[in-house]
């Protein structure tokens, strides 16, 4: 027992301390290397402070819509709904939100709807969407803030954000960035 047990606690002991410090304050100080020195990026507009990594709620019909959350845009709270395709409940909330968007949405149709405006993400904190899903409410937010169509295109355009190196993940559209920018071309 000696012969298992004595080499069981000294490897547990050296994992807690590799992992526990060692790897924190390595992680941590890449962390300050990095812009803003790893708190993400932070706009400040009228006195408050937003975070750009973290997704917002926006309701009114003059703001481009964010991605659902499941926890409520709480970013102490991240996490999925846990409620797979087939659930019927999971399946009704999904059907709210493609009713809500129709009405407010008259144009589109059902199946131009891109996923990721009525679908959570995993985190439920995804403060990106696709140029799609920004170029699907186009005609909204330009009838509702009195804008052309070509000049709210141009502001989708100026906010997407490229893959990483051209080739890592999609094109994305920061919500929050977008809306700021709306609010400042009046």
């Amino acid at each position: 027992m000696k012969t298992n047990l004595f080499p069981a606690i000294r490897l547990t002991a050296i994992t807690l301390v590799f992992f526990a410090g060692v790897y924190t304050i390595i992680i941590w100080g890449v962390a300050q290397l990095a812009p803003n020195h790893g708190n993400g990026e932070v706009i400040t507009q009228n006195g408050k402070k937003y975070y750009t990594n973290v997704g917002q709620t926006f309701t009114e019909d003059k703001y481009f819509n964010s991605r659902p959350s499941a926890v409520d845009y709480n970013s102490a709270g991240s996490g999925g709904s846990n409620k797979g395709p087939s659930n019927p409940e999971y399946l009704q909330t999904v059907q709210a939100r493609i009713d809500t968007f129709l009405v407010h949405n008259p144009e589109v149709k059902k199946q131009d709807i891109p996923v990721e405006l009525v679908t959570a993400s995993g985190s439920g904190l995804d403060p990106d969407i696709s140029p799609k899903a920004a170029l699907v409410q186009l005609k909204r937010i330009a009838k509702t803030r009195n804008l052309s169509e070509k000049n709210v295109e141009e502001l989708i355009e100026k906010n997407t954000e490229a893959p990483l190196l051209g080739l890592l993940g999609p094109a994305k559209v920061n919500v929050l960035k977008l809306n700021m920018a709306l609010d400042q071309s009046k």
